[in-house]
């Protein structure tokens, strides 16, 4: 197969190496912000943050999972006077650390899946983007009238690049209506529920391998050794396109506990 822009395969494959061996520190996109674009969504998470931190005047704030508190530090302050942030990821945790600490958050590393340390009933909002999270724990660390406000990713989000490189997808069903019946199951009351079919355009195969390197959640154990034939034919469809669509599902949640 011939690739668009190389002299054989090995100078492509020595270019997607160089790709997926580039490093990535807390969650910042900046080596391949220039390589993709996505569709604007119909809300904004943190407006919507915002507008609950300023009209309940909250006090007592949870950031779940925070990444490399990147996010929390450019959208939301001034921060509630008590806000915490955890963080799963351990080379996250002291970028994290970093950014926030000196603003006076408190940032917590954690294990994901384990129990939240916190106190029952402890924060008057707990907020989280793209983050796994226990209803049940949400609901323990939660005031009475406290409110969870989340975005999240749809589980169908990738099915795109898997279909492109022959991978078959298995996830369970995660979207609006399944986030939704859950909370529901733990009393919550949706207060707003959305959801968006949200595009992401790539300009770049490099820019995909490089995201296929830091969310090994997507295709675990990603090499791209392993999918040189499936990744030549998108770089040489983005080539003669100009660029490559996928879907890539939002949906948003506000909740509150009785």
């Amino acid at each position: 197969m011939g690739i668009h822009g190389f002299q054989n395969i090995e100078a492509f494959k020595a270019y997607l190496m160089q790709e997926y061996n580039y490093p990535f520190m807390g969650w910042d996109f900046a080596h391949i912000r220039d390589r993709f674009t996505t569709s604007p969504l119909p809300w904004s998470y943190p407006t919507k943050v915002l507008h609950v931190m300023h009209t309940h005047k909250i006090t007592r704030m949870l950031d779940m999972g925070t990444g490399g508190g990147e996010y929390l530090r450019d959208n939301f302050q001034p921060f509630p006077p008590n806000t915490y942030a955890t963080e799963a990821y351990a080379p996250n945790v002291p970028i994290a650390r970093q950014n926030l600490e000196l603003l006076g958050v408190n940032v917590i590393e954690i294990c994901e899946g384990d129990s939240l340390p916190f106190s029952d009933g402890e924060f008057e909002l707990v907020i989280n983007q793209h983050e796994y999270y226990d209803p049940n724990e949400v609901a323990r660390i939660l005031q009475s009238g406290g409110r969870f406000i989340t975005k999240q990713v749809d589980g169908t989000n990738d099915d795109d690049v898997k279909n492109l490189l022959g991978v078959q997808s298995k996830d369970p069903p995660w979207n609006l209506q399944v986030a939704s019946q859950g909370l529901s199951n733990c009393d919550f009351h949706i207060q707003d529920g959305l959801s968006f079919n949200m595009k992401t355009r790539l300009f770049d195969v490099g820019a995909l391998v490089y995201y296929l390197k830091i969310a090994p959640w997507v295709i675990p154990h990603f090499h791209p050794e392993s999918y040189l034939e499936e990744l030549a034919k998108i770089h040489n469809r983005i080539s003669k396109e100009g660029y490559m669509d996928l879907l890539t599902p939002r949906f948003f949640i506000s909740a509150i506990k009785p």
